[in-house]
């Protein structure tokens, strides 16, 4: 999956909503819209920071010779 490309913006909404509804239906505490903001902003930003990770090394040339 290509960094920033449309199935990553897809993904990061879907993401963004589940995790901002899990938090924000499920919280009975008084900030439970910050609350909800942080964890489901944290949430995409993680999946961005993975991607970025899993992306870094697709197109590697030169390999690291016996790797165990």
């Amino acid at each position: 999956m290509k960094l920033l490309g449309r199935n990553h913006i897809i993904i990061s909404i879907i993401t963004f909503a589940i995790l901002f509804f899990m938090n924000y239906l499920g919280n009975e505490e008084a900030d439970k819209l910050q609350r909800a903001l942080m964890t489901a902003s944290a949430g995409v930003i993680g999946l961005t920071i993975g991607l970025f990770i899993l992306n870094k090394g697709k197109d590697d040339k030169n390999p690291p010779q016996n790797f165990d």
